[in-house]
């Protein structure tokens, strides 16, 4: 991955991006640049980034579960649908059967 470090002539951010895909991975305010024009690592940035990342595997496993909760309980609501659907059917049918042949 080729990366280039791209000043922007107005608010003289330095901005880091990818050639491949042209998007930008990191940013600094030049408050946040050495005199070298790199960007200085803050170590709160670095731990909210930890927890982020850290935060993102139990999200997941929360939505694994959530989705496997409905999966189990999937069948069971078919079921009752499908029963539904078969009452009223059979409403149907008795309706159209009192009402004879010739209809209402």
């Amino acid at each position: 991955m080729k990366q280039i470090d791209v000043t922007c002539p107005c608010c003289d951010t330095v901005m880091v991006v990818d050639v491949l895909t042209q998007r930008v991975l990191r940013h600094a305010k030049p408050s946040q640049v050495d005199e070298t024009g790199k960007a200085v690592l803050d170590e709160g940035r670095w731990e909210s980034a930890q927890d982020t990342v850290s935060k993102r595997g139990e999200r997941g496993r929360d939505e694994f579960e959530d989705a496997l909760g409905k999966e189990q309980t999937r069948e069971g609501d078919l079921d009752d649908l499908f029963d539904a659907a078969q009452r009223k059917l059979r409403k149907r049918r008795e309706r159209l059967e009192e009402e004879g042949p010739g209809g209402a």
